[in-house]
């Protein structure tokens, strides 16, 4: 995680933009989400739930989240650089494979990119 820090920030300037979402169970933080949106484009940036909460709706919520927030910016879809483990959500959430790209934190390391056409 330590080589991803500076990639995985979230900066002041998108939570004030109304680009991040954080979900919460019980008053306690257990996911966030952010977009980056450009014009009919829009990039799932960040989705993470902690591994205790897996499997309980966060993932789906922010990931809905996310869609109806990239909508009402303008885009038309929106392009996932997963994780590998992650890829099965994300394709259960109606997203396709569409190729591979270099990890931007670890050097030699790809990720699957996926596609949401919304």
């Amino acid at each position: 995680m330590r080589a991803c820090e500076a990639e995985l920030a979230v900066t002041a300037a998108a939570i004030a933009a109304g680009r991040v979402q954080v979900a919460e169970r019980d008053g306690r933080v257990v996911g966030m989400a952010q977009i980056a949106p450009d014009g009919p484009a829009a990039e799932l940036d960040k989705l993470f739930v902690e591994p205790d909460a897996m499997g309980g709706g966060a993932g789906r919520a922010l990931f809905d989240w996310a869609v109806t927030a990239a909508r009402h910016a303008g885009a038309r879809t929106m392009t996932i650089d997963a994780d590998p483990g992650a890829a099965a959500f994300y394709r259960r959430m109606g997203a396709m494979d569409d190729g591979m790209v270099p990890s931007g934190s670890i050097a030699g390391r790809m990720l699957p990119r996926l596609r949401m056409d919304m």
